[in-house]
């Protein structure tokens, strides 16, 4: 499928903030069932014990390697294959699409079998106390059977995004989302299956979101093809795919890390620690997801007018981007600040979890303040290839910034030391990100009319 000029004169004439606004709202909404479907695992999880919660955040660690993965084939190559279709090459957008799609599968299926194979020495690996291991076990073996679906869907969802057709990826996520909300509880309490009926619903979501993204490619809604043929035979290729994805691949490998250290240090703490971490960050994710999802919105927006050459458009757009984040982040942080304790209770109505969880989510809610900044510039400097200064972001607020604080703080100022450190992490990771996105801004040269490289 060739792509249409009216897909080239949208991406490059469309009124910028029209245009990311198009695109943003639905990858906000995907980001948004996504993750209510995970809040809902928390929440009917919570409904059988203290342990079994707390069982959610100890595979939150491996359900951050499979995104980490995925993410990197997914946004290596949708950054990749944008630029290309700026540059109108299809041909070389179809190349990076198939290689990225079957080494996701592949990398899917080695992590289930050496995942399942060593399962409980990770789970207690990832912080799980002993009365939470069972349950661990439970819920993240059925997570692994899902792997290989769950990394490709990754990378399909994203190269829908690159293109331009968001709406295309929000019917593969929606579907899957609004489907594992109604197993979720059947499997748990419906078949008596308890925390693996959790996981075995994530699963079977993820496979029937797999077929329908899928799909949108075997029947030619796509300009890039999906076919093992295409795959390259040039190593240069599969490494820019890896270089592209790098920073993706740092943020949600440090992730996995950085939640396996907070697991540690609250286990010390006992289980109610380790449940109260575990709903704080899922409802931090609900906060989060729609600065990401703004920011998903913009990243086709930026990576083809970058192909393209119109420059000052992606500075528009970006600047665009960051000024709607801190609208929308504004009001719904400052909703989850005033009503912290009752959600907390939603999830788990134990007074122990509410008394740390509560105070962690209201230091959260005032650091994220600032988190559209730091997204912003991530996503500009990854979609346009400038993988150095993605990677280096990427790996700031769970990483560079996070680890030496949960190596530190809940070890010498006790509990409260534990619930600061992601405030604090992101509070340093926007004081890194501002001066690295304006200076380059200011760089921008101006736009090239309608000149595009082979």
């Amino acid at each position: 499928m060739k792509q249409p000029q009216s897909q080239y004169d949208r991406m490059t004439k469309t009124p910028v903030q029209k245009l990311v606004l198009q695109l943003a709202v639905p990858t906000v909404t995907s980001m948004l069932i996504t993750s209510i479907y995970n809040m809902a695992d928390t929440f009917f999880v919570g409904q059988l014990s203290t342990s079994a919660s707390g069982a959610v955040g100890v595979v939150a660690s491996l359900m951050a390697v499979i995104q980490a993965i995925g993410f990197m084939f997914g946004h290596g190559a949708g950054s990749i294959i944008s630029r290309r279709l700026g540059q109108k090459d299809e041909a070389g957008a179809t190349r990076f699409a198939s290689t990225s799609f079957f080494s996701a599968l592949a990398a899917g299926a080695l992590l289930a079998v050496v995942g399942l194979a060593f399962l409980t020495p990770m789970m207690r690996l990832m912080g799980s106390t002993e009365t939470i291991l069972p349950h661990a076990r439970a819920y993240g073996g059925t997570i692994l059977l899902g792997a290989p679906l769950m990394m490709s869907s990754l990378v399909l969802n994203n190269i829908l995004r690159y293109e331009g057709k968001a709406n295309f990826a929000m019917i593969g996520l929606v579907t899957g989302g609004l489907l594992n909300m109604v197993l979720d509880p059947l499997f748990i309490f419906g078949f008596g299956m308890g925390v693996g009926g959790a996981g075995l619903a994530t699963s079977l979501s993820q496979g029937v979101s797999f077929c329908i993204l899928l799909s949108m490619f075997l029947r030619g809604k796509t300009v890039s093809k999906i076919a093992l043929k295409h795959y390259t035979r040039q190593p240069k290729d599969f490494l820019l795919i890896l270089t592209t994805g790098l920073p993706s691949f740092g943020r949600q490998g440090l992730g996995s890390i950085a939640s396996m250290l907070l697991n540690v240090a609250a286990r010390g703490y006992g289980d109610a620690a380790v449940a109260a971490m575990s709903i704080v960050n899922r409802i931090f994710m609900f906060i989060l997801s729609t600065i990401i999802g703004i920011g998903q919105g913009f990243q086709p927006v930026s990576a083809f007018n970058y192909g393209a050459r119109k420059y000052q458009r992606v500075k528009q757009a970006c600047v665009f981007t960051i000024s709607l984040g801190m609208v929308v982040i504004a009001v719904v942080s400052g909703c989850c600040f005033i009503f912290a304790e009752p959600l907390v209770q939603l999830f788990r109505d134990d007074p122990a979890v509410t008394a740390i969880a509560a105070p962690a989510l209201r230091y959260q809610c005032i650091a994220i303040l600032l988190q559209p900044v730091a997204t912003g510039a991530n996503m500009l400097f990854q979609s346009i290839g400038k993988s150095f200064k993605a990677t280096l972001l990427s790996c700031c607020r769970q990483g560079i910034c996070f680890l030496p604080l949960i190596l530190t703080l809940p070890y010498t100022i006790g509990i409260t030391g534990l619930q600061l450190c992601q405030p604090i992490a992101d509070v340093l990771t926007c004081f890194i990100s501002t001066p690295m996105l304006i200076s380059y801004l200011r760089t921008l040269p101006p736009d090239e009319e309608d000149t595009v490289s082979a």
